[in-house]
């Protein structure tokens, strides 16, 4: 398999070398030459393999020749050493994907981003520099990922005020190799700095750079397994067509790879594409002109983006009448964020965080709208309700934290305030 940039398709690129540099020399994506198609033997049995398996399958023809078949199978099982299962609430689906060691989807990309790292710089005796910008969970999720990991320093960035105290001490409670950055600006602001770091001669020259968000290849393709491995599950189970996957959206990495799922054959029919305040993406599903902008703070702040990078990596694999005909888009106040947590929880005591509580809404909205036909609606489960407890638990009472939130709200946040510019974070190197 060979990968491109966005902005460049004369120059091929191994999976490793996508990944270690982490962003294009021209400051595009890394993009597959083609998104590969299961085989019809897997594609048939999603419904009855492991995860595991459905990892494997998902996976292998990204990675080709370049990672042994049993490296493969290591890295992925240690990597997913905890489950995404589907709940059935109040007429839906929850597809929990918090059950890894931070709470949130993004520890699925970031556990296997960061075996990857390790394997293909086994031979390395440099340390690699990995820099990171997070709206909220990204940033804790690669922190636990990477924290010890031989050979590989990270820097992460974040809005400073923009996180909550949770998140914070999950991004910069660790200390060792893991380093936190706290920006006087947006995520936006964070996302800059990292491109232009990663795009800078001088930078690139002293340090070997490379990225952990979700613009770096490894970290989607993980996060296709498990909508094939929920979309499999729901065809087992005779679900009614079509399955809708509401993905509650900010960077747009986690729809991608559910749209990179479903071009490989994993049984999904339409993505909802949900959003709060910062509705770039939304307006866009809806006819107008994209148009990035800066990003608005809200009580989901996970998805405080105003100019999605994925957004780029979208439209080099689909035309927009494809993206449009694929995805439904919405934008879902905060008022109307804490109206979805209250209702569903008095209605079935499940306590939804306030991203799904987005996901929630909007599927509502467009149904009730008659913008989605009946079927069966899977809403993303990005986050443990406990990491937004000051959010939550008027709404629902205590919300009982799992042990790895308990563990970090024990830390000292430690980081270094930078305004948002680039000389003031390149000092820093």
């Amino acid at each position: 398999m060979r990968y491109y940039s966005t902005r460049d398709r004369n120059e091929p690129y191994s999976f490793a070398s996508a990944v270690v540099r982490g962003l294009a020399p021209d400051g595009g994506l890394f993009v597959p030459e083609e998104i590969p198609r299961f085989s019809h033997s897997a594609a048939a049995s999603l419904g009855s393999m492991s995860f595991h398996e459905i990892a494997y399958e998902t996976i292998r023809p990204f990675v080709a020749d370049e990672i042994p078949a049993s490296a493969l199978e290591d890295i992925i099982h240690g990597a997913f050493t905890f489950d995404a299962p589907l709940n059935p609430v109040g007429g839906r689906f929850m597809l929990e994907l918090f059950h890894g060691p931070t709470a949130a989807f993004k520890d699925f990309g970031a556990r296997f981003m960061a075996r990857v790292f390790a394997y293909l710089r086994r031979n390395e005796s440099h340390p690699l520099k990995i820099l990171v910008a997070t709206s909220g969970d990204t940033g804790g999720a690669v922190a636990s990922g990477f924290y010890q990991v031989e050979g590989i320093n990270v820097s992460i960035l974040y809005p400073k005020g923009r996180v909550t105290s949770l998140q914070e001490r999950q991004i910069a409670g660790l200390g060792g190799n893991i380093d936190a950055i706290a920006v006087e600006g947006s995520f936006d602001d964070c996302q800059r700095l990292v491109k232009s770091a990663l795009s800078d001669a001088e930078l690139n020259k002293r340090l070997a750079l490379s990225s952990a968000n979700s613009i770096n290849i490894a970290r989607l393709i993980p996060q296709s397994v498990y909508y094939a491995s929920a979309a499999g599950g729901l065809k087992a189970r005779n679900a009614a067509k079509p399955f809708v996957f509401c993905v509650p959206s900010g960077n747009l990495g986690n729809l991608t790879a559910g749209m990179y799922a479903a071009k490989m054959g994993a049984p999904i029919d339409m993505f909802v594409a949900a959003a709060n305040s910062n509705k770039t993406f939304s307006e866009y599903l809806e006819g107008e002109t994209y148009t990035p902008r800066e990003s608005a703070a809200t009580i989901s702040n996970a998805m405080d983006v105003g100019a999605p990078s994925n957004f780029e990596r979208l439209s080099s694999h689909w035309s927009a009448d494809e993206l449009r005909r694929m995805i439904r888009g919405a934008s879902i106040s905060d008022s109307e964020t804490r109206d979805a947590i209250a209702e569903v929880y008095r209605n079935t005591a499940y306590p939804l965080d306030p991203h799904s509580a987005v996901g929630w809404q909007a599927i509502t909205r467009l149904r009730d709208n008659g913008l989605l036909d009946a079927g069966t609606y899977t809403v993303l489960a990005t986050a443990h309700p406990a990491k937004f407890a000051h959010v939550v638990e008027p709404l629902t009472g205590a919300v009982k934290p799992p042990p790895c939130l308990e563990e970090a709200m024990k830390r000292s946040a430690r980081s270094v305030t930078i305004p948002p510019d680039f000389d003031a974070f390149k000092a820093l190197f």
